[in-house]
Parts: structure tokens; C-alpha cells; sequence
């Protein structure tokens, strides 16, 4: 094996098991005696140069880093363009990995992080710098392309599923003088996987959610308002679970709050407030709605066990592809079995990753576009079960770790980029 440094970076949103995926890559570099650099705030740290020494972390806060939420090293959304447009850029983070003799990196991230790791391993090729380039998959979207599941959805969905079950209970018992009708946005901005998690909260046809809206079908609201109105005549009161990606007829974004990020993506957020006003309008029931926004992906304290180990398995299997010198893949869920349940790692290429994205497929949306189908649960089921709670303190809060790493000493010029 090559003398050098590996370098780790995250992506994008963090999960409430990135940190696990972390701290699986630091134990089993250190395992192989390679030591790691992480880059502050992702793929802006590596620009920047702004690098941090993972040797001075103790054995006990990379084991704690598995039960931490957030990002133990910052994360950042850039969206680096095509090697043509965006070459300085490209050559910037090569002369950063030469000058600190970076032989692997490990980018941890989804679709548009896999699209930058592959390009770096090409520039690299072109310029024959000896570096081998891995994605690690995080998301909690679920929308990679590939892998069965994607780390990080597992723990969001059970939150999801817990949160509109207990919400449900709660509609319920003050629905004859109060709230009829209660919408919970998810994320998901073209793909309705969290909102379908959320159909395992209930499994009966009166069960809570009644209405589930998918990204993946056209937003009809004269429908809906009618179907939320029979719900509630029927059941007494109705739970609506809206994902924040649903459009209109005409593509239009139901949420969409105006500009874009920094990913170049569509702005979302308020789909559950628009449609509560359309309920409250419309039909005249008194109306709640939540908007758990980063709850979903942060709620550690409520990790799905399967989530967690497969969270690691990536983080483990990274290390090992790229010491082994398996450039320009990604380490992928394999799923077996559903009954029992049974999944294995393997490599994927990133070129049939990123940019790709995974929807819900056809047969996991009931009919009439309201709701799942035992397929679906089937699917979703398996990703939400064991629970993998963080340690708790004296103080009755979860036991987290956050370290205080070192910079290393900067040895190019300040990037102004």
C-alpha cells in the first residue's frame, strides 16, 4: 500500500448518522495505520485549505462520534460545475491534495457530491496524480441512484413514522371541539420517500396518515380539499403528510419560497402552512400544521438500528475500496432478503450515480395517490427497525461529542475563489 494522507469531507445536509459513517472511516484508517485529514465545512474546507488533524481525536470520541448528530467537521453546499467552468476550482483542490500528499479522498454526500468526487478523480487522471476517489453515500432523501436504501433515510423515516403516529393520537382526542384536520410537511423535493415512510404510522384504512402527497404525482387541490372534507366525515378528522416537493399540473412548485440555493435547486418550504389555508378557506375546519424541517434529519435520540449499522458498513467498506485502489466508486446497500432481512455492501461505479436520482417507483403509490401499498411497506419497514439510542447524561439530555480538533498548518497561498 502507497505511503500518503486520506482525506475525509462531508456534503450537503447532514443526517442523524453521518457522524456514524465518520467515525467508522477514522477507526478503520487508524486500524490501517493511515492517518486522516477532515476538511472544515466540506468541499470549501479542501479550497480553502482549512484541514483538521483527526490524530488528535481519542479512541473515545470517535466511538462517541456514532451516537452525535450534525456534522462533526462542518459541512457546505457547493455545487462545483463542469471541470470547464468551474477549472480553477478543480485544479485548486488538486494543488491542496498534493501539497498535503492526499492519496484518497472520501467524499460523504449524495447525487451532486458523487458528480464532484468523480470529477476530481478525473482531473487527477489527467494530470496523473496518484489519487484514488470514493463517494460515500448520505442522504436522507433516499434518491440515490444504485444503492437499495441510502444512509441516513432509515433513522429520518422512523422519525417521520413516530412523529405523525403520536401526532395522530393527538388529533384524535381533541377532534370533536378542536383540530380537524392536521398536515406534517416532509422533505423531499422530487422524491416522496419520507412521506411514504410516514404511511407506516398507521395500517388500517382509517389509520393515520389519510392522505399522503408524492412529489411523484401531479398536485390536483379541488381533489385533495374533497378528499380531506370525506376524511374527516367519515374518521372525524383527517392527517395530511405533504412533501415539500409536490407540483401542480403545470410544474409548478406548491412550496416553491422564491430564488435557489446554493446547489442550484429550487427553494422549497411551506407547502404544509399553503395548504392549511387552502383547508381553513376551502372547507372551514380549524386546521394545525408542523414543519419539522432539520428535526427529521437531526433526531439522533430516535436512530433506527439498521440505519446505523449501515451507516458504518459505507464508512468501513470506503476505507477499504479506496486503500485497495477502487477509484471513482461508491460503496452501495444491497438488499437480500425482506422477510427476514438481510443486506450486504458492494462497489458501484459513481458514474452510474451521480446526478441520478431515485423516485418512488410506481408500484410503492396506492392507486388513487393518497397512500402506500404493501410493497411499499415491505420496502420501508426493514429501514426503521431496532432502535439505536445515544447515551444519556445526568442532565437527562443525550451524552453527544463534540471535539475540538486542531488545524493543520496551511502551506499554500490564501484561495480567494
Amino acid at each position: 500500500m502507497p505511503a500518503g494522507t486520506l482525506l475525509y469531507a462531508q456534503s450537503g445536509g447532514v443526517t442523524a448518522v453521518i457522524n456514524a459513517t465518520a467515525s467508522a472511516v477514522l477507526q478503520a484508517a487508524r486500524a490501517r495505520r493511515v492517518p486522516v485529514l477532515a476538511a472544515r465545512n466540506g468541499i470549501l474546507g479542501a479550497l480553502r485549505e482549512d484541514l483538521l488533524d483527526t490524530s488528535s481525536l481519542t479512541a473515545a470520541e470517535i466511538k462517541g462520534l456514532a451516537h452525535t448528530p450534525g456534522g462533526a467537521f462542518g459541512s457546505c453546499r457547493l455545487k462545483l460545475k463542469s471541470l470547464t467552468e468551474d477549472r480553477a476550482k478543480y485544479e485548486r483542490l488538486l494543488a491542496v491534495f498534493r501539497a498535503h500528499d492526499v492519496r484518497w479522498f472520501l467524499y460523504n454526500g449524495g447525487n451532486d457530491s458523487a458528480d464532484t468526487a468523480l470529477k476530481v478523480s478525473q482531473l487527477a487522471a489527467e494530470f496523473g496524480y496518484p489519487l484514488t476517489c470514493v463517494g460515500v453515500p448520505k442522504t436522507i432523501d433516499n434518491d440515490l441512484a444504485v444503492t437499495d436504501c441510502c444512509p441516513g433515510f432509515g433513522s429520518a423515516a422512523k422519525y417521520t413514522a413516530v412523529s405523525v403516529r403520536e401526532c395522530a393520537l393527538d388529533v384524535a382526542a381533541m377532534a370533536e371541539t378542536s383540530t380537524r384536520v392536521f398536515i406534517y410537511e416532509a422533505m423531499g423535493r422530487h422524491a416522496g420517500w419520507l412521506a411514504a415512510a410516514a404511511g407506516l404510522a398507521g395500517a388500517g384504512k382509517d389509520d393515520a396518515p389519510h392522505l399522503i402527497l408524492f412529489p411523484e404525482r401531479v398536485f390536483d387541490e379541488a381533489d385533495f380539499l374533497a378528499r380531506v372534507d370525506a376524511v374527516v366525515k367519515r374518521v372525524g378528522y383527517c392527517v395530511v403528510v405533504a412533501s415539500e416537493g409536490i407540483r401542480t399540473a403545470d410544474g409548478r412548485f406548491v412550496a416553491d419560497a422564491g430564488g435557489k440555493d446554493s446547489f442550484g435547486h429550487t427553494q422549497l418550504g411551506g407547502v404544509a402552512a399553503y395548504l392549511a389555508g387552502r383547508v381553513k378557506d376551502a372547507l372551514g375546519h380549524k386546521v394545525h400544521w408542523a414543519l419539522p424541517d432539520y428535526l427529521q434529519r437531526s433526531a439522533r435520540h430516535l436512530a433506527s438500528q439498521t440505519d446505523l449499522d449501515q451507516a458504518m458498513a459505507v464508512g468501513r467498506a470506503a476505507v477499504e475500496c479506496a486503500l485497495a485502489g477502487q477509484n471513482a466508486v461508491m460503496p452501495v446497500i444491497v438488499r437480500d432478503s425482506d422477510t427476514p432481512y438481510h443486506w450486504h455492501v458492494d462497489i458501484a461505479p459513481l458514474s452510474r450515480i451521480a446526478n441520478r436520482e431515485k423516485t418512488m417507483p410506481k408500484h410503492f403509490i396506492r392507486k388513487d395517490g393518497y397512500g402506500i401499498t404493501a410493497a411499499a411497506r415491505r420496502y420501508l419497514t426493514p429501514l426503521i427497525t431496532g432502535e439505536a439510542f445515544p447515551p444519556f447524561g445526568r442532565n437527562g439530555l443525550p451524552d453527544y461529542v463534540m471535539p475540538d480538533i486542531r488545524p493543520v498548518p496551511r502551506r499554500l497561498p490564501a484561495w480567494h475563489g
